[in-house]
């Protein structure tokens, strides 16, 4: 890469305070000295493809400002620092960038967007001019730095798609569809009630709710924004964001029927954004419609049930299998040429393609079992702030409906159980006695003394078991099931851990114990933890020698360490040898990497060289087999001190 660098001139700025102590002393600021601001990048080539990567990185060195009264100190805001891009040199027009950190770092789709927004032509090179603006204050005089380029090449953005993402901001893969992008996105959407959202342009720009009472339908791409939210309501809803008047409505289609020769109620599925009806026809050429009534709420109606406006919705099947909808009343009909057994599907999930399915034979349709049960106000004693959905138990059988995981619990008000994330009113509470359930009645489960619980739950006989665990072993190592071999708890909560030794593979796994009981094993496979499953085999895959098992029973996860782990990824460099950490305590590894260039694609920490055992995810919290950690493309070159902790699932890099 190309190194581009510019100064700014010796700078002194006098600033004048009033002394709480003395009125009428003068308190100067100086020490505001020649700052180099550095770009690790000229030319910039922008594609889809590094939308998530650091394209350019801008960095200076900082003053120590000080001032004429020794007894304080310099805040912390100044100098003010401003980065201004424009596509002409002249700066008549242009965008701040306002630096989160030093370095700063600038991602392609922000750049793009950037490039977009100053009217740059997309796939030709043009320049970028940026300058540097220091201020002591808002209204105190600027100082420019020189004027360096940037040649850069956008790419054409896809305005047509407006991309759901849930509340905690991570993409859901639906989205709504603007035909003639102009900021106006529609499409259906299958919701828990009250679920929480944004919306994503082609250009990265995030639409949520202006967070101020009573406006719930409108919009705002201000950084202090809300997530948006649906009424009580869940199920299926057509959505419509209009950009440019800065609203968004959703009507609700609580029911679809179908009417004429073939009569009968159609089921929706959430999770896979369709209607289903299975029907049977007893004449030739039978002919029926498919629609519903509907709620519409808005900005007037907000999410009122009262208020909200009734309209109908009509589904109409097209040439081949499109299918089409309309708020008013079609004369378009489905049929079914031959009397007997079928089954219609609509799918509503692509906007860009909807269409229907009918089939011959009958569907006996049965909602899908969630993966996790959540569990909510089971830790609010520990995890401040609103009930949340991050803790939840693992489903363990589908044919029985029975969950179970380890859970630190600390309840203040009792807890509930949920099958959807963000669901708020199909919920499980007790029953009449303490180990029963009823479902969308009764008063809060009756949470036990905090501890760490294994929890227990069978939806289809509608009772739960809570276990407090007092301690945590291994067995069938080496293929030795003779005994429990006790492991050490840690300070994080569900997290134990032994030292062990493989000499040979364990033929059925090994197994992990509760409270030293043969009935309450958890096995698994590729890092993750079940209750009831057959033991785990990673053993098999390794040289025979000594390893640190580490074990988080909260996140359902094991692993088996070695001596040394090894960082692949830095500057590009996928290898065993140049970045290697050593084991300095059970589960803690520690050494040196230098960085010298941006990873192109993040690192991944490798339990060894198989390229098959690697944790990813982020500094503050990896995980085993996750996305490579890209935090790195934020550090500015340099030796570094990097020590990665599986006890608490930390990665952290440090300059000495």
């Amino acid at each position: 890469m190309k190194k581009t660098a510019f100064y700014i001139g010796f700078l002194i700025f006098s600033l004048t305070f009033l002394s709480c102590e003395k009125e009428g002393d003068l308190i100067t600021v100086s020490g505001l000295k020649t700052s180099q601001l550095s770009s690790n990048n000229t030319d910039i080539i922008l594609s889809p493809d590094n939308n998530e990567s650091a394209v350019v990185a801008f960095s200076w060195t900082e003053s120590t400002l000080t001032l004429s009264d020794g007894s304080m100190q310099a805040p912390s805001s100044i100098p003010m620092v401003k980065i201004e891009v424009s596509a002409t040199n002249d700066f008549n027009s242009f965008v701040t960038i306002d630096p989160s950190s030093n370095p700063h770092l600038v991602k392609g789709l922000s750049l793009n967007t950037l490039a977009k927004n100053l009217g740059l032509e997309p796939n030709i090179a043009s320049p970028l001019y940026i300058r540097a603006n220091l201020a002591l204050g808002k209204n105190t005089e600027s100082l420019f730095s020189e004027v360096i380029t940037l040649n850069v090449t956008p790419y054409s953005m896809d305005m047509s798609k407006g991309y759901i993402l849930g509340a905690d901001g991570i993409e859901t893969g639906y989205f709504l569809y603007s035909p003639e992008s102009n900021g106006v996105y529609s499409g259906f959407m299958g919701v828990t009630g009250w679920y929480n959202w944004f919306m994503k342009e082609g250009d990265g720009t995030v639409w949520g709710n202006v967070g101020v009472e009573g406006n719930e339908f409108r919009l705002s791409e201000e950084s202090t924004q809300y997530n948006m939210w649906f009424p009580g309501n869940g199920g299926c809803y057509f959505s419509t964001v209009n950009t440019e008047t800065k609203e968004w409505d959703a009507t609700y289609l609580p029911l679809l029927s179908a009417t004429g020769d073939v009569i009968g109620d159609l089921t929706f599925n959430r999770a896979e954004m369709t209607w289903m009806l299975s029907l049977a026809t007893t004449i030739d050429n039978a002919t029926f419609k498919v629609g519903g009534d509907t709620k519409l709420y808005n900005a007037t109606t907000t999410t009122d049930d009262a208020n909200a406006i009734s309209e109908t919705i009509s589904f109409s099947p097209g040439a081949g299998d499109e299918l089409s909808y309309s708020f008013t009343e079609s004369d378009i009909e489905f049929s079914v040429a031959t009397a007997g057994e079928y089954t219609l599907k609509l799918f509503l999930a692509d906007p860009t393609n909807l269409h229907y399915t009918l089939s011959a034979g009958s569907t006996v349709i049965k909602d899908p079992l969630s993966e996790k049960l959540y569990l909510l106000g089971i830790d609010d004693g520990i995890i401040e702030g609103d009930w949340h959905f991050n803790t939840y138990i693992n489903l363990t059988d589908e044919v029985d409906s029975t969950y179970a995981g380890v859970v630190n619990v600390n309840s203040k008000w009792g807890y509930q159980m949920t099958l959807a994330e963000g669901e708020w009113t199909k919920i499980y509470k007790m029953g009449e006695t303490e180990g029963t359930l009823q479902y969308m009645a009764g008063e809060n489960i009756t949470p036990p003394n905090p501890g760490l619980y294994l929890i227990e739950v069978n939806l289809k006989n509608l009772s739960y078991a809570e276990t407090l665990i007092s301690s945590v072993g291994y067995s069938g190592l080496n293929g030795d099931w003779t005994g429990i071999t006790p492991m050490t708890s840690s300070p994080e909560a569900g997290v134990y851990s032994a030292p062990i030794t493989i000499t040979q593979a364990a033929e059925y796994g090994i197994k992990i114990y509760l409270n030293d009981n043969w009935d309450l094993a958890f096995g698994g496979a590729d890092g993750i933890l079940g209750l009831h499953q057959d033991g785990f085999k990673d053993d098999a895959a390794l040289p025979t020698g000594d390893y640190d098992l580490i074990v988080n029973l909260s996140s359902s996860s094991y692993t088996l360490l070695g001596n040394e782990v090894y960082i692949t990824g830095i500057n590009d460099i996928w290898d065993f040898s140049t970045f290697v950490l050593t084991k300095t305590s059970t589960g803690v590894y520690s050494g040196t990497v230098e960085i010298t260039k941006t990873s192109s694609d993040g690192f991944r920490i490798q339990l060894d060289s198989s390229w098959n055992r690697y944790f990813g995810g982020s500094f503050d919290k990896i995980g085993y087999l996750e996305a490579n950690i890209t935090d790195d493309q934020a550090l500015t070159p340099g030796t570094y001190s990097v020590t990665v902790d599986f006890i608490n699932n930390t990665c952290s890099f440090s300059l000495p």
